[in-house]
């Protein structure tokens, strides 16, 4: 069962939410997979079924096609935001952790061609693995933070939340005008260049940079 953790194991007293989520803020993914920058944040929903715990083991699909990784910042809510604005958006974060965007891309392609939602490619059971969370008190700068992720032993995605096209106030204020968050949701601010296919036995390696360090081994959903 998931709860929602301090970067040092400690649970935070937050109900499980749902998860937001921000497709295309980076330009680098964005041409990686020959995609046209959004006019408009682009977003969508998990359920609090597709969060799990990041540590551990994280169990993908094997019968679906590939599911590839897609590792983000995840900003948790710690208080209701309905229609704010940047600034109060951010006087509403509890802190910032990681999250992977798992997405089973050969469904969502289909789903895309046929001009369809994508939640068969990103809302499974077990989708969101999420990392602890560092207070946002710990944090200067959350537009400064940087990440990795490492697969085996070799970096296969590096992201700096400096280079998003949406900055992280502004995307939780854009949400907030669409529909309200609530305490304990997450918003997941997108992905940077790197995203591939995971397969079962593979060891990754999720860091925010200065400030923590997680493992995981994935294993197939049998």
């Amino acid at each position: 069962m998931y709860q929602h953790q301090d970067n040092r194991g400690k649970p935070i007293d937050l109900p499980v939410g749902k998860a937001v989520c921000v497709g295309r803020n980076y330009l680098d993914h964005i041409h990686e997979l020959n995609n046209e920058v959004p006019e408009q944040a682009l977003l969508f929903i998990k359920p609090s079924s597709a969060l799990v715990p990041f540590e551990g083991e994280i169990t993908i699909p094997t019968e679906l096609g590939a599911c590839h990784n897609e590792l983000e910042i995840a900003v948790l809510m710690a208080s209701t935001v309905r229609k704010v604005s940047p600034e109060q958006a951010m006087a509403a974060v509890w802190g910032y952790g990681l999250g992977l965007d798992l997405t089973l891309r050969e469904v969502q392609d289909k789903m895309k061609a046929k001009g369809q939602p994508w939640e068969r490619a990103k809302a499974f059971d077990g989708s969101c693995p999420l990392t602890g969370f560092v207070a946002a008190s710990e944090i200067s700068d959350p537009q400064a933070l940087e990440f990795r992720l490492s697969v085996n032993g070799v970096e296969r995605q590096r992201g700096d939340a400096a280079l998003m096209i949406h900055r992280i106030a502004d995307l939780i204020s854009e949400i907030s005008q669409h529909f309200t968050l609530l305490p304990g949701d997450v918003v997941l601010t997108g992905t940077p260049k790197g995203v591939g296919p995971l397969s079962a036995g593979d060891e990754l390696n999720a860091e925010l940079i200065d400030y923590f360090k997680v493992n995981a081994q994935v294993v197939a959903d049998c």
